[in-house]
This record gives C-alpha cells, structure tokens and sequence, in this order.
C-alpha cells in the first residue's frame, strides 16, 4: 500500500501496476505535447542522412544479433536502425527512407529539445515516479522513437524489458507514448498480467568478450522454461498522448504492421541508481563521461515498493 499523499496516480492505478506490471494512463501528454514529437519525429526521418550510415538493420533475436559499432556506440547519440529486409543485396534502399527506419535512438531525452521537455524536463513523469515509489533515484538511460512502418513493421516477440536493460536486482522501467493511434491492425502492444510476479529475468542481452552482442544465461533454461507463466495475453490499444508504463520484469510483445497505417511511439527507460541497483560493464548500453545517465528527481524517493519476480 501507498503510504504518502499521491501526486497525479490514483490509489488503484499504482495498485493496478503492482498487481498486472503494466498500467495505460490516458492523456497523458497534452495535444501540443504530442504534436510537437509526432512532427520531430516526422523531421528526424526527413533530414535522415544516408551518405555515411552503414545501412544497419535492427535485430535482437535470438539468432540474429546487433553487434556493430554504429549499434553499440548509439548511447550518446542519435542514430536509425533500419526495418529488416529493406536493403537489398547490392546495400541499396528497397523503399523511402522515411518508410524504412525501425527506431531512432538511444540519446533523443538529451540531445533533442522536444524529447528532452517530455522525458527530463516534464513534472507529470516526476509525479509518476514519486507516486509509484519503483524507484530511489532513478536513471533515464536510453529512449527512442518506434516507427512500426506500414506493411514492413516487425513483429516484436515475447519479451521483457529488464533482459536487455538489467540490473541486479532487476529494476527497469518503461514509459510508452504512442503518436498515432495503436490498434489491433498496426501493432499494438499486448501483455501478460501478473507475469512480472512469476517469471524471473533468466537471462541478459550483453557485449560478448569477443565483440558485438548476445544472451547470457541467468538460470538453467530448462528451469527457465517450467517456470514460464500462463495466461491470456491481453491487447492495449491506445489513444495519441496515452502512457503505457512497463514494468521491466513483464512479458509483452507486438504483432506485425500488416496495415497501410505507420504507429508511431516514444519510449524511455529507467533505471535504479547505485548504491540500490548495480549497473555493470556487460551491458550493451554504457554511459560515458561526457553523457552519465540523467538522474530523474532532484530528491530521492525515501522509500520503494518493488514488486516482481
């Protein structure tokens, strides 16, 4: 139970994202908020310069890994990962950049005004974080813009958010906004609720000593797999300016855009600051000296009530 007066959350909302690990909040950004990152995010594409890009496409499966420099080093900048299949044998575009970018990341919260308003600088996200008590003092350490492209956009298979942002104890958090509307036809998000309480973070997507990325076991993947819940995947299909947040231990996954409709969204990250949660040199994505993760509250929550598996 929450035990401090609550600043924008209702009582049943904080408990209805303890008890599912995901929560919709509607309106959350303002028409002009949303506006305002629809069209950079349209500006972003437009000025997209291809002349020194290494055509990358952005894969995270479990055979097919992002490994390359221009990948790794995207923490400090911003940078676009193409859809996959849209660069044909001789490195050539199959269609027009602005329909051939996956997602822009991974610095747009510190480098891009308009992202940098809505994420570091936007009293509504601090409220949040207070009134959830998820966090001491939490770090935003990555966003990005999802294009979801007509016809092309990718399907994202189960997953959960803490394998590719983990820390020990598992402490990531995601704030989800769609641009456009998301439905059943472009590739709305689904979720498992509950599913944070019972499946454990059993494995890390990680820099591999040799180079590039890949998956470290946390557990037997035997035991992983008797351990994984059951239930019904539930579709949230949402409004422009709607919050989605994301527990970072919850199962979620998208479908394929099928439709002749792009679903643009902006998403951050957050994550525990030591000494409560340790960050370590394994993970892909790693702050430098001259970009620290951006701490999110002027004053540290007192207290947390971390609920996951």
């Amino acid at each position: 139970m929450t035990t401090r007066r609550l600043e924008y959350l209702t009582l049943e909302q904080v408990e209805q994202f303890r008890k599912n690990g995901y929560l919709v909040i509607p309106g959350f950004l303002s028409e002009d908020q949303t506006m305002s990152l629809l069209q950079r995010s349209k500006e972003l594409l437009r000025d997209f310069d291809l002349k020194n890009h290494p055509l990358t496409e952005f894969r995270t499966s479990e055979d097919q890994h992002v490994g390359d420099d221009y990948f790794l080093t995207s923490g400090d900048k911003i940078r676009f990962f193409l859809e996959e299949g849209v660069v044909d044998e001789n490195g050539n575009l199959t269609r027009e950049k602005e329909m051939a970018v996956n997602k822009v990341g991974h610095a747009l919260h510190k480098l891009d005004p308009a992202f940098r308003r809505v994420t570091l600088e936007n009293q509504k996200v601090n409220a949040v974080v207070r009134d959830l008590q998820f966090h001491h003092d939490p770090l935003a350490l990555q966003s990005m813009v999802i294009f979801k492209q007509p016809q092309i956009g990718g399907e994202v298979c189960e997953h959960n958010d803490s394998t590719f942002l983990y820390t020990d104890p598992p402490t990531a958090l995601g704030f989800w906004m769609p641009l456009e509307e998301c439905t059943p036809d472009n590739g709305a998000l689904s979720f498992l609720p509950g599913s944070h309480l019972t499946a454990p973070i059993h494995k890390r997507f990680v820099r591999l000593p040799e180079g590039g990325t890949g998956f470290e076991n946390l557990m037997d993947p035997a035991a992983a797999a008797a351990l994984k819940p059951e239930g019904k995947y539930i579709m949230e299909c949402c409004k422009p300016g709607d919050l989605v947040l994301i527990h970072g231990a919850v199962l979620h996954k998208s479908e394929r855009n099928l439709s002749s409709k792009t679903r643009y969204a902006y998403t951050f990250h957050m994550i525990e600051s030591a000494p409560y949660a340790r960050y370590d040199e394994k993970n892909w994505l790693q702050p430098t000296p001259e970009m620290p993760f951006s701490r999110v509250l002027d004053v540290p929550n007192p207290s947390v009530i971390r609920v996951g598996a």
